[in-house]
């Protein structure tokens, strides 16, 4: 059974565009890593890393086309994927896209393009080039809280007041709900939310 074309889905201002790739890529590289910053202690030999942020995943690829047999310029195939990485006029910015091949399903932005052209007519156009490609994934900051791993919001817990904790960040931290702060205020007998002490141990009840 033959492989499925690879497409690519480019989210443009005006239209979604869908096109398939001439050929299939050979292979593919998915990265991924984290980012950690370097904390020196005095009397330490090394210094301590502290978790900042993970990092995009990072997909790699190379794609071949070949337009000798029709004898047209092989450019008409890459300027689709080129293009890709040009800024959008109604957005401000290039589109985003999905690279969609088989069981992998990658959405995210273009953030390099490389051609090379190595086969060409007697006229000088181009029938036969490589594009290295790379993409970052991008998700909206409600699909990244949804992946984050949190406690149950349902089971009651103990927080210490950190500086400049206010009761309606630590229930937005603590239920997602900025709104839900009076019900940290009662279990805690606190009458005027604005005084607030670092260092105070709070009950973080379960939401009825």
């Amino acid at each position: 059974m033959a492989l499925s074309k690879a497409q690519f889905w480019v989210y443009r201002s005006t239209e979604t565009e869908v096109f398939d790739v001439l050929f299939n890529p050979s292979d593919y590289e998915l990265k991924v890593g984290n980012q950690y910053a370097e904390n020196e202690v005095p009397g330490l030999q090394t210094p301590i890393f502290q978790f900042v942020r993970g990092d995009t995943t990072t997909l790699s690829l190379n794609l071949f086309f070949d337009s000798y047999e029709e004898g047209i310029d092989v450019r008409t195939y890459t300027s689709k994927v080129v293009s890709i990485i040009d800024v959008d006029p109604d957005l401000h910015a290039p589109p985003s896209c999905r690279f969609i091949w088989g069981s992998l399903d990658f959405k995210g932005v273009m953030t390099s393009v490389s051609q090379r052209f190595t086969m060409f007519l007697e006229t000088g156009e181009p029938v036969r080039a490589s594009l290295g490609i790379e993409m970052k994934s991008t998700q909206t900051m409600k699909e990244q809280y949804q992946e984050i791993p949190r406690q149950s919001a349902d089971r009651t817990k103990r927080k210490t007041v950190k500086q400049g904790d206010q009761l309606w960040t630590i229930a937005a931290e603590e239920y997602e709900d900025p709104g839900a702060w009076r019900a940290i205020a009662e279990a805690n007998g606190i009458d005027n939310p604005r005084l607030l002490a670092a260092g105070r141990n709070l009950t973080i009840p379960r939401l009825e």
